[in-house]
């Protein structure tokens, strides 16, 4: 029996059309199953999986996990307070907790977390770590965008439509061909193993990747310092976030990091240190106010020069590794427990008596005049690290004036 060419055609586009159409759902079936990245995934048997060091569109396995598990406790931030801040603690026994923050993550991104936290989850507690540099609306971590980001009913529904699209693309389609094949670099757990906190393994093994502690010490400061903030378009958003969480009725809990005292030193002679002492004035008067329409903020300053902060480098102690440190950007999860204790009243952790100072408007002259003399301290006792802080901010001018000069 003959066909017509006409025949012929139609059949050829109808089983062309077809496998344009099944290839594609074959691939995003495929992908979507496996989830390399963890994007939809909570307390489930792929979370518990070993992992590469560096976690892909954490942001999406984050924000999938918030909705999910609902909890009661949000940790918000960057990735000093992803690294730092456990989630299981006596602080909060018997609640549900989460650490919602993110590596690379600025102001404006934790406060995108914030809302989305806060639309799907009735929110009792929101702990949120800040720092200076990163207080701006700059980009920050690429992976979060506003599509990943609760804004009404059927997120979950809406959010199935979106990984399914993110499951059409060749990079993920690659990393779930090597999970299966055992090559994706299976060494550390996810952080949605911990409740969002970084395992420490991936941590350490990052550090070997930098040669150790010593070397990442430089880098990471240089790193720092670039932060554009505090900003005033971040003033304005981060005092709306802030109100809108005491509107909920959640308990606010601000602090700012603890990052080693080399870093604030660096922002000294990078010029920052009177926009640092506005913020921290602003922070304490923000605090005041909503505290008198009846909200429970507070916010605590860990930073500065104590006897955490003031830990000795290795360069200057000769060792390999730092106690309260994994280098001067990030605490250890000791130090986040201590956080925890002074900000929540935990009586069964130590803690050193000049770590964490809350911010009012009564105590912060004086909490700015110890900062002033706890910095002349420190130039005075760690000549090195004050040496090598300001090399950083030196050349991190000289790169400024170089591309000013370019431009």
């Amino acid at each position: 029996m003959h066909t017509s060419p006409r025949a012929r055609w139609r059949n050829y586009l109808l089983y062309f059309g077809a496998g344009s159409l099944l290839l594609p759902a074959a691939v995003a079936g495929f992908n979507y199953l496996v989830d390399p990245y963890l994007i939809h995934q909570w307390d489930t048997a792929q979370v518990q999986r070993l992992r590469p060091t560096r976690e892909k569109l954490a942001a999406w396995g984050k924000t999938y996990a918030v909705a999910r598990f609902q909890p009661a406790v949000v940790y918000l931030g960057n990735s000093r307070t992803e690294l730092g801040l456990p989630t299981r603690t006596p602080m909060f026994a018997g609640q549900s907790v989460f650490n919602s923050a993110l590596s690379g993550a600025s102001i404006g991104d934790a406060i995108a977390l914030a809302r989305h936290a806060n639309a799907v989850s009735q929110l009792r507690v929101v702990v949120w770590g800040i720092d200076p540099p990163s207080f701006s609306m700059e980009v920050g971590n690429t992976d979060l965008n506003g599509e990943l980001i609760a804004d009404g009913p059927f997120y979950l529904a809406r959010r199935g439509l979106i990984n399914a699209r993110r499951a059409l693309s060749v990079d993920m389609t690659r990393d779930s061909i090597r999970l299966l094949t055992g090559s994706f670099g299976e060494v550390c757990h996810s952080s949605l193993l911990f409740h969002g906190q970084r395992d420490d393994a991936c941590i350490d093994l990052r550090i070997g990747g930098w040669g150790g502690t010593a070397p990442a010490i430089l880098p990471r400061t240089r790193e720092y310092i670039r932060g554009a903030g505090p900003t005033p378009e971040a003033y304005l958003a981060f005092g709306n976030s802030v109100s809108a969480l005491c509107r909920s009725g959640a308990q606010l809990r601000l602090y700012i990091n603890p990052t080693h005292a080399m870093m604030l030193d660096a922002l000294y002679w990078a010029g920052k240190w009177t926009a640092l002492e506005t913020w921290q004035g602003w922070l304490a008067n923000t605090a005041a106010e909503q505290r008198a329409k009846g909200c429970d903020l507070r916010v605590f300053d860990f930073s500065g020069y104590n006897s955490i902060t003031t830990e000795a480098i290795p360069q200057a102690s000769q060792r390999k590794d730092m106690v309260h440190y994994w280098e001067t950007s990030h605490y250890r999860s000791n130090v986040g427990a201590m956080i925890l204790a002074r900000m929540f009243g935990g009586k069964d952790q130590p803690l050193p008596d000049d770590f964490g100072v809350e911010l009012t408007p009564q105590a912060l002259p004086f909490h700015l005049a110890s900062l002033r003399s706890g910095r002349n301290r420190y130039h005075r006792e760690h000549a090195l690290e004050t040496s090598l802080a300001r090399a950083v901010a030196a050349e991190q001018a000289r790169l400024k004036l170089s591309a000013a000069k370019s431009d």
